[in-house]
């Protein structure tokens, strides 16, 4: 037993990536305090479901553009520097939400114009911070570990992060929640400044101008068909399955008669059944079948939506968004694992860029699609109507997974994993 917790756990014996793991888990916390803390937020400010769709897609669609161009730049920057320096910005982003909360001048349109503000920051952080991990776990063996345990820290404060939010809410008011996520930065500055990183583990320079650069690592996806096809997939989940997020507060108000308190449970079930499913992931040993977790937790999450759309009890809404959480970040984690597995290393950043873009990028037009179909036919009605298109983008990907164990074999074949 103690043998296969060390082996869960491999990755860390890595000190850099031990480092990055605590100290971004930190900051994590304060991540998901301030993400639950918008949505109810605007949700209190407005009451409308058109709103809060419209601020999620405004907030995040300046930097949906950004990016791809940012992946062409993370294969050429030096992505610690990248990370250090958007780790600085974000921490003044949420202590400027503070400052206005705190202040009682908090309006709609400056969480929308900070918010923009931060989805350009992430832009470059989020897929610098993925191909990092390649860079700070030394031995390739233990790079899948690394990506389940990181996706299992993300989701842990997923848990903490809005339990701890909706109580701060209730007692203290949104203001605390941004106070806090803008000092926990100080954790994962601290982390990076403490590592020590050789020159081996510095990206590969590479020619070229712009576009041509982006033209490049566009063309390497899309004939690569494994990295296609998981990408296509998860651009799909990501334009049905994340917009559920910022209608939460209806769903946890209208159809189930709650507050911010039965929200932050939501979420934090959410994220405790996305904890275990990477916890689950951590546990393999091989990316080889992983094509197989990606259909069934596809699958999983799909079915779950259409029950919990049709759901009105608390307990029961409870145990389904604990299995949605299993089944979409599973997919998600997976999806990285593999990618991250098959991609070559001078186009890592482009290809885990394109990653971010599939769910982060979509996720903004699926929160404004959903936010207005909210408003015509109902929560419930919208989550029921995402949970059977889900299940076919699913079927879909599960019938072409011969064509994918094909493609997949030479590339398995030329990484010795077969």
């Amino acid at each position: 037993m103690a043998s296969e917790m060390k082996e869960s756990f491999r990755a860390l014996r890595h000190r850099n990536f031990r480092l990055f793991y605590f100290g971004h888990g930190m900051s994590l916390v304060g991540t998901w305090m301030q993400r639950t803390a918008t949505i109810w937020l605007v949700y209190r400010l407005t009451g409308s479901p058109e709103i809060l769709g419209n601020v999620d897609f405004t907030g995040q669609i300046a930097g949906v553009v950004l990016i791809p161009f940012a992946g062409v730049f993370l294969d050429r920057w030096n992505r610690y520097r990248v990370i250090l320096g958007t780790q600085l910005l974000s921490m003044i982003q949420a202590l400027a939400l503070a400052l206005l909360v705190f202040t009682d001048t908090v309006a709609v349109w400056h969480i929308i114009v900070l918010n923009a503000a931060l989805s350009m920051i992430n832009s470059f952080d989020m897929p610098a911070r993925q191909a990092f991990i390649s860079q700070i776990v030394e031995d390739k063996k233990d790079l899948a570990n690394a990506i389940a345990l990181n996706s299992a820290m993300f989701n842990g404060a997923r848990i903490i992060g809005p339990s701890i939010a909706g109580l701060a809410i209730a007692v203290l008011g949104e203001g605390l929640c941004y106070l806090f996520n803008g000092l926990s930065y100080i954790a994962i500055i601290g982390a990076l400044l403490a590592m020590r990183l050789t020159a081996s583990q510095k990206p590969a320079a590479t020619k070229g101008n712009i576009l041509g650069g982006l033209k490049e690592g566009l063309v390497y996806t899309y004939k690569t068909l494994p990295i296609r096809m998981v990408l296509l997939l998860l651009a799909f989940f990501g334009l049905l399955g994340f917009p559920i997020m910022p209608l939460m507060p209806l769903f946890a108000g209208e159809v189930l008669g709650g507050g911010p308190q039965t929200m932050g449970w939501l979420l934090a079930c959410f994220g405790l059944g996305a904890l275990v499913g990477t916890i689950f992931l951590a546990s393999r040993k091989t990316v080889v079948g992983i094509e197989k977790v990606i259909a069934v937790n596809s699958a999983v999450f799909a079915s779950g939506l259409m029950v919990f759309a049709l759901s009105k009890t608390l307990w029961v809404s409870l145990i389904i968004i604990f299995l949605m959480g299993f089944g979409l970040i599973a997919q998600m984690a997976s999806t990285n694992t593999i990618i991250q597995t098959l991609v070559d290393e001078d186009k890592r950043g482009r290809v885990m860029s394109l990653y971010i873009l599939s769910f982060s990028g979509i996720a903004p037009i699926g929160s404004l699609l959903a936010g207005y179909t909210a408003g015509m036919i109902g929560t419930s009605y919208t989550f029921l109507i995402a949970g059977l298109l889900a299940m076919l983008g699913s079927a879909a990907f599960t019938y072409n997974l011969p064509a994918w164990r094909l493609a997949v074999q030479p590339i398995y074949g030329k990484r010795g994993l077969i």
